[in-house]
């Protein structure tokens, strides 16, 4: 057993604090310690990228992170993509252009096109599709997920 650790983070905007076991994944952290259960765990090997969120601007797969190295970031999930209840430009072209089904892989999804879009907010089709290649939809065929990213290119 190995001795507790306490972490200091900001998670969508808000000082959180806590002591974690060492081994503890960041995932599991936001998902049972924070209730934020929009990053969802698929495959736990990193591989679907279900589970992405942002850390410092870039985006992660949380289930291969541990909570400790999160330790002083900023993380952003699903949940604090959106501002005072309103969607962002992303959210509401996946609304408009369909670019979901099950739902399962849109939170992952999302969150690995905002930190992308941050990088690069005029991309091509090209580039688009080779961002969200680490996403796993087994729904839509990605077509209206990239027609979504690219509309908000043009509204960011």
């Amino acid at each position: 057993m190995s001795n507790p650790v306490n972490i200091a983070l900001t998670v969508n905007g808000k000082q959180v604090e806590a002591t974690v076991e060492p081994r503890l994944t960041l995932a599991d952290f936001l998902r049972e310690r924070l209730r934020l259960t929009g990053t969802h765990l698929g495959c736990e090997h990193g591989g679907c990228g279900a589970c992405t969120s942002i850390l410092d601007g870039a985006s992660v797969r949380s289930c291969l992170m541990f909570a400790v190295q999160a330790h002083d970031a900023r993380i952003t999930t699903v949940e604090g993509l959106a501002r005072d209840g309103q969607l962002t430009p992303l959210q509401q072209c996946f609304r408009k252009h369909h670019a979901l089904q099950c739902g399962f892989c849109t939170p992952g999804i999302l969150t690995t096109a905002h930190a992308f879009l941050l990088e690069n907010p005029n991309p091509t089709r090209d580039e688009v599709v080779e961002a969200v290649s680490g996403n796993i939809c087994r729904c839509t065929g990605y077509i209206p997920i990239v027609n979504a990213i690219l509309d908000a290119s043009t509204e960011q």
